[in-house]
């Protein structure tokens, strides 16, 4: 990330595990948006998410540092892992705004279509709109949403949302879950070094 001054992408979720799918999505909003780079940010305990069994915050840090190793504008924060409680998106974005101040860069915080239709139930989602920008890609499976969807729901910050246009990728971190406990191969699901990690530490195995 070496342009002074230009937007920064951030993606966060669970990254439980790390996916091509999550990979792709983030070359195709870097390429569209002209973004210097993408950060990925593995959520600490998800909100929304209540009583979901995640594995532990330093297996799902370390895999997204090997799928994003070998890319020079994909980097990593643990902003969310490192922070106790819940990992809401509006402190995350009001912490990485004063540390992207000094360079004057503005935030693109990427989501897909399904998390997207959820926005409104988010804390403080005109705060997050006041911070960055979103950039809403589809997702397989999601109902599709759009610039009439946010008129309907989002109307006031219509010029601070970008749509997206980005391959529908089929691929879930639940699927590579579900691949691993049932013995099948999943090196083309998520990146060699990650499948190698999930199976070093014998991740997955046990039961949902």
């Amino acid at each position: 990330m070496t342009r002074p001054g230009a937007p920064i992408g951030l993606l966060g979720g669970t990254f439980d595990p790390i996916h091509n799918g999550h990979l792709a999505i983030a070359a195709v909003v870097q390429a569209a948006l002209d973004l210097d780079g993408i950060i990925f940010i593995p959520a600490g305990i998800p909100p929304h998410k209540p009583g979901l069994r995640l594995s532990s915050g330093e297996d799902r840090r370390a895999m997204v540092a090997l799928a994003i190793a070998t890319e020079a504008t994909f980097s990593l924060s643990t902003i969310e892992l490192d922070r106790p409680g819940p990992s809401y998106a509006v402190d995350t974005l009001a912490k990485l705004a004063e540390n992207s101040a000094s360079r004057r860069a503005p935030l693109e915080f990427v989501l897909s279509a399904e998390a997207f239709a959820g926005f409104p139930t988010w804390r403080e989602p005109g705060r997050i709109l006041e911070l960055a920008r979103l950039a809403v890609a589809p997702r397989a499976g999601a109902r599709p949403v759009d610039v009439g969807w946010l008129d309907q729901h989002l109307p006031a910050w219509r010029d601070r949302v970008d749509f997206v246009d980005a391959p529908l990728v089929s691929v879930s971190a639940s699927t590579v879950r579900d691949r691993v406990r049932a013995g099948l191969p999943i090196d083309r699901l998520v990146p060699p070094a990650v499948a190698d990690y999930i199976h070093a530490h014998r991740l997955y195995t046990d039961p949902p």
